[in-house]
């Protein structure tokens, strides 16, 4: 299934290719916590940046590996491309219309990310 995928202001929209069943992960981590991502880890190839390049801020914190992706106007991160995968891309799950008609929330403890993250690499890979 295509979804399409937005920041707040609409600046930014993306699809992705993802199932009708979504499974995501819920982070502890600082940043996750604090913003409400929900993570929806994809290869490259299905996903694509619709509009709104121009219109995104990069931030980067600790190693500086993760591209965290925000909309210049409305301050919000739709996706980013993650440490965990570099070679995909990690998209909000409450940024995407239609919302999926079935979501599976997985837990994943990011604050202790270093013991974790191996967990994420699959996500990424082509099927």
């Amino acid at each position: 299934m295509i979804y399409r995928g937005s920041c707040h202001c609409e600046a930014v929209v993306f699809e992705v290719e993802a199932p009708e069943r979504v499974v995501c992960q819920d982070c502890n981590c600082s940043i996750c916590s604090k913003s409400g991502f929900l993570h929806l880890i994809v290869p490259k190839s299905r996903f694509r940046l619709l509009t709104g390049e121009e219109n995104l801020a990069v931030y980067t914190f600790n190693t500086g590996v993760a591209k965290h992706l925000f909309c210049k106007t409305c301050g919000i991160k739709p996706f980013y491309i993650p440490r965990s995968n570099p070679d995909g891309y990690d998209v909000n799950v409450r940024c995407l219309t239609p919302q999926p008609k079935e979501l599976v929330v997985e837990p994943f403890d990011g604050r202790n990310w270093e013991a974790h993250a191996h967990r994420l690499a699959h996500l990424s890979r082509q099927a």
